[in-house]
């Protein structure tokens, strides 16, 4: 029986970990998941039903998620990404997404040759023992541009300095946080994307790839 591929991206915002975890996902039939999004996702539901809004809502919610509901427009603003940061302090919040996570990591489809998740602490915490880890960064102005641009393209009305100002913030507390906060392992591999393409960054990371799986 062929062993299934596991791929672990841990990276900053705007980094480009979720542009090559696609790109990986693609060329090499995995199961993708956006972990950061499912952050999104509670951030959204803590402003949809401010008084509602509670542990079961949670569960009930996350429990029911389809994966393409988190490729929404809604999820990308500034003010879900800042909600998102602070509640992915929450112990509580952080098991009941992180038993979501490890269920798409471990067991995905049936038609897919593995999984390959991007978050904050994929190989920290939820695959400890992928097959493949990688921490993917860039310069703090690079990723402000990137997310401006992408931002900008989905016609949400922000300025750049508001988008430098919200990536500052949220690195400040995903690398701070008690709780799963953002660090490269020992045994990932670092990849700056500041000065790469897309393509030369995927090229990069599939010739580790395919040199392990022996393609």
């Amino acid at each position: 029986m062929k062993k299934q591929i596991s791929v672990a991206i841990d990276s900053p915002a705007a980094a480009g970990a979720g542009t090559q975890a696609k790109l990986i996902a693609k060329y090499y039939n995995l199961f993708y998941l956006d972990t950061g999004k499912i952050y999104r996702f509670v951030g959204y539901l803590k402003i949809k039903y401010k008084k509602e809004f509670n542990y079961t809502l949670v569960k009930k919610k996350i429990k029911n998620l389809k994966v393409k509901e988190l490729q929404k427009k809604k999820l990308l603003s500034n003010k879900v990404a800042t909600v998102a940061s602070i509640i992915a302090k929450d112990k509580k919040i952080r098991k009941i997404v992180h038993n979501f996570q490890k269920k798409c990591a471990y067991k995905p489809p049936k038609n897919f040759s593995g999984s390959i998740l991007d978050g904050r602490d994929i190989t920290s915490v939820i695959m400890k023992d992928a097959m493949f880890k990688f921490f993917i960064t860039a310069n703090i102005k690079t990723r402000a541009k990137r997310r401006f641009k992408e931002l900008k393209s989905l016609d949400i009305k922000t300025s750049y300095n508001e988008v430098l100002k919200s990536i500052k913030k949220r690195d400040k507390n995903d690398y701070n946080r008690k709780i799963s906060p953002l660090k490269k392992t020992k045994d990932s591999i670092l990849i700056n994307t500041t000065n790469l393409t897309k393509r030369s960054c995927f090229l990069k990371i599939k010739l580790i790839m395919d040199k392990k799986l022996n393609f």
